[in-house]
């Protein structure tokens, strides 16, 4: 029976040309490859190679079997990588979002729900990108904030949430009850880079100099210290409090307020029923 391991060598002669340059390619002798070239020979029962004193070269045969062998190389990988991603489907639950709270939110549910699993996240600002890749099953389960209307696909509602900024307790608006993002507009601003979707919101604040901490640590202590504004949500903010000294205001625009739906393909149905029972109860409150 032919060896995967006999047509890597053949396709490794094919491509260096030269038994040497072969038999150092594969990190093996060279009279190890000639052996391996006559068995191949035995096995498919005809000659491949021309020899000659010092010489030996594909012969019409050989050329042939070279090309075919490169094709089944080629496909047996890919029935590897296949069969290795099926299993790591099974054993990972992808969660795709368009927004970061309810990621999070998602992410730590799934972690305590399915212990022997592991998760995966990815926060994206495209929905197509997420809608695409929940059917191609890139992901498991993906946070939109319209429900797709995909043929074989099943959504939750899974609440919503208010943009809102979070200012100094002595910031000049502290005071008020709502604001549009024109009202800070021209103002300097503390931002996390991972806002999602959220991040078209600040279009409408041209004249603002935003002041990027991607880590966390480092940007709680600089809410704490600093008297800048910054961004926050109702949702975030049930989850994590608000920072000391810090008032929440809800921001009155178009788009800063909208509610989630949890997507996901119908046959994953029964093997995410915990997951869709937590969702479901957290849209409900």
């Amino acid at each position: 029976m032919l060896e995967l391991y006999d047509l890597e060598k053949l396709a490794a002669f094919a491509r260096e040309g030269t038994l040497v340059a072969a038999s150092e390619k594969l990190l093996i002798s060279q009279p190890a490859l000639s052996r391996s070239m006559r068995k191949l020979e035995d096995e498919i029962g005809v000659e491949l190679f021309t020899r000659s004193k010092n010489r030996m070269e594909l012969n019409e045969n050989g050329r042939l079997a070279a090309e075919l062998a490169e094709t089944l190389l080629s496909e047996a990988g890919a029935l590897v990588e296949r069969v290795r991603q099926l299993d790591r489907s099974r054993k990972t639950i992808a969660v795709g979002s368009i927004a970061p709270a309810p990621l999070w939110e998602l992410a730590a549910a799934i972690s305590e729900l399915y212990r022997g699993m592991m998760i995966s996240t990815a926060l994206l600002d495209d929905a197509e990108e997420l809608r695409t890749g929940l059917l191609s099953g890139t992901y498991t389960l993906v946070v939109l904030t319209e429900p797709p209307e995909l043929p074989g696909v099943e959504y939750l509602g899974f609440g919503g949430e208010q943009l809102c900024f979070h200012l100094p307790i002595n910031h000049p608006l502290a005071g008020a009850r709502e604001l549009s993002l024109a009202d800070l507009n021209g103002e300097t601003m503390l931002l996390r880079p991972d806002l999602g979707f959220w991040t078209d919101l600040l279009k409408a604040m041209p004249d603002t100099h935003f002041i990027v901490q991607r880590e966390s640590y480092a940007f709680g202590e600089l809410l704490r210290a600093s008297s800048l504004a910054a961004f926050n949500t109702d949702r975030a903010e049930r989850r994590y409090g608000a920072a000391e000294g810090r008032v929440t205001i809800p921001i009155t625009d178009p788009g800063a307020s909208v509610h989630y739906y949890v997507a996901y393909k119908k046959e994953s149905r029964a093997r995410l029923a915990e997951a869709l029972k937590y969702i479901g109860s957290e849209d409900r409150r």
